[in-house]
């Protein structure tokens, strides 16, 4: 009679996803923002570049980040490549939640917020449909990760 432990998925090393995000946000800006966005289907995140200013410097920084569209709204997560601590970018928005979306056809001016009770489960789940090891990836986190919801304003 065998025993088999469930694994955890594996996840690449956190220097590789940081290196990836690195190359994807250069190539987006190397190609004008023509490479690097997609739109979300319903079997796939897209992709949209955020810009944020910094609580602290007040500079602008901008990043990609995958999303769902919910409605008018988008959603993604706060995740930090599923490594401890909260993202810049959602720090940076907490403290100035109106900023602005680049999406593969144009942009939007948008609010940010967490997703909280009934709304967050109902999210989790529709992000849980696209990858089923979700709640395996976020039991490496000893936080909640915040489910992001961007409204347009």
């Amino acid at each position: 009679m065998s025993t088999e432990r469930e694994r955890a998925p594996r996840l690449p090393p956190h220097w590789f996803i940081r290196a990836f995000w690195a190359v994807h946000r250069a190539m987006y800006r190397a190609s004008g923002g023509r490479f690097g966005l997609r739109r979300a289907r319903p079997d796939r995140e897209g992709m949209l570049a955020l810009t944020t200013t910094g609580r602290r410097t007040g500079r602008t920084h901008r990043v990609i980040v995958g999303y769902l569209e919910d409605g008018p709204n988008l959603i993604t997560m706060a995740m930090n490549g599923w490594g401890e601590g909260e993202p810049a970018w959602w720090l940076n928005l907490q403290a100035s939640p109106e900023t602005r979306v680049d999406l593969a056809d144009g942009h939007r001016e948008i609010r940010a917020r967490a997703a909280q009770g009934a709304e967050r489960a109902r999210l989790w789940e529709a992000l849980r449909q696209l990858d089923p090891n979700l709640d395996a990836y976020a039991e490496r986190r000893s936080s909640e990760t915040a489910v992001v919801v961007l409204e347009p304003r």
